[in-house]
């Protein structure tokens, strides 16, 4: 079917979409009865904190780690408020010290870079590949002998190059902690997202896969990892056996903060975790559809799918041959009623593109003293310019990003397919 420019609908033509999109809440929009039921057996019990109350009452929370774990494969899983305190506990229980640099991708949330510079360490920013994750080429670039971890982001539902990326820090001697707080339930060859390096990290936050609204999972197979975990999620010490005992070992208990999760956020987790499969499963099968549908379109390539049966699908990038359509063809895809949108655009903040990260660029710091940027540990401390990572920027420059909720029909899938034909044929 051809089309002009007069059937576009941001021309006046008829809308290619006949209902609204849902919103991308995976997780959220599917919370019903089996949270109600975790929740009032939370209250039922009066038991709201995980290391002590009732002594016949079992912990959701403990219950929620012990499923994580069986799950991804690892020795330990331990829960957390945010997976933002999951990734700084993770650091730090990985030995990041003051002064160390720490990598991570210029496309991610903001978080990733927060989390380092609240583990008192130096953020190094590595270019990130068609994939939209960190680049294996880059980030041997980038390291020296500061550096002391790598954190690889599994962007928007996509695993990062981890044979790659294990290889390079194995062989260097670094630590790895992989944020996977966008690609809960992913894998890369077979083998789950989260159990790679030396910790894992996930977000249950409610625009992620599952939510409690907040939270965070740490995963990791090193017991002192995990012991040195405990102890700076959990200052009052409360995970411990005895908790005003002397250390068993040197260095079991520090200084912490208190990054626990409440059991009435550990009964909506692990309902929500037991539908995690079902979910990812349903946006497997949405993208599959639309794709299969536009991917014979002749202007446009695909983003680099690094494994695709370890893709959890939340969306579907594409990219434009120039940075200059992106803007029409999302607008005309928005009128056609898809929820189009471009990643990158110069005059548009986003946390998620380091060129935006205007905290970073200024090392704004809430005193003018201290670790990180002001600090004899860190000297020389890197400059942050915005313009740094010139192939991250024109990687996602070119993008058109949509998003791919559970909740979509069959028929909801080949109007978002039909709409982009639509629009394509006639702007491309």
């Amino acid at each position: 079917m051809s089309f002009t420019l007069s059937d576009l609908a941001v021309n006046g033509g008829p809308k290619a979409r006949t209902r609204a999109n849902p919103p991308m809440y995976p997780g959220g929009l599917e919370i019903g009865e089996e949270e109600k039921r975790e929740v009032i057996e939370v209250l039922d019990s009066k038991y709201l904190f995980r290391y002590y109350g009732p002594e016949d009452v079992p912990s959701k929370v403990k219950l929620l780690e012990q499923e994580y774990a069986g799950y991804i494969g690892t020795k330990h899983a331990l829960a957390l408020n945010s997976c933002t305190s999951a990734l700084i506990t993770g650091l730090i229980a990985a030995g990041v010290e003051p002064g160390d640099e720490v990598i991570v991708p210029a496309y991610t949330f903001f978080a990733s870079c927060a989390a380092i510079v609240a583990a008192k360490a130096l953020p190094v920013i590595c270019e990130v590949d068609a994939s939209l994750t960190m680049d294996p080429l880059d980030l041997e670039r980038k390291i020296t002998s500061r550096t002391k971890a790598v954190l690889p982001v599994h962007m928007r539902g996509l695993p990062a190059k981890m044979d790659a990326i294990m290889e390079i820090t194995r062989r260097r001697g670094l630590k790895v902690v992989e944020d996977a707080a966008q690609s809960n339930g992913g894998t890369y060859r077979g083998k789950k997202l989260g159990s790679f390096g030396d910790v894992g990290a996930f977000s249950l936050q409610y625009h992620k896969i599952i939510t409690s609204g907040e939270g965070g999972i740490i995963t990791t197979d090193d017991d002192l990892i995990y012991t040195r975990s405990q102890a700076y999620h959990d200052v009052a010490a409360c995970w411990r056996r005895d908790r005003f005992a002397p250390p068993d070992f040197e260095g079991e208990i520090f200084f912490g903060v208190n990054f626990r999760m409440s059991e009435l956020h550990g009964a909506v987790a692990l309902a929500q975790f037991r539908k995690l499969d079902a979910i990812v499963d349903r946006m497997r099968k949405n993208k599959k559809r639309i794709k299969g549908q536009i991917e014979s379109i002749p202007k446009l390539s695909f983003r680099e799918i690094t494994d695709p049966e370890g893709d959890t699908a939340v969306c579907l990038i594409f990219y434009l041959p120039d940075a200059d359509s992106v803007r029409p063809v999302c607008e005309a895809l928005q009128a056609e009623g898809v929820d189009a949108a471009g990643i990158y655009d110069s005059g548009i903040p986003d946390w998620h593109v380091y060129q935006h990260w205007t905290i970073l660029h200024g090392k704004m710091m809430p005193t003018k003293k201290g670790c990180p940027f002001d600090c004899p540990l860190a000297e020389p401390v890197p400059e942050y310019d915005p313009d740094a990572c010139p192939q991250t920027a024109a990687y996602l420059g070119r993008t058109v990003h949509i998003d791919i909720p559970p909740q979509l029909s069959d028929a909801d899938c080949d109007e978002i397919a039909g709409a982009i034909q639509k629009v394509t044929s006639v702007l491309l």
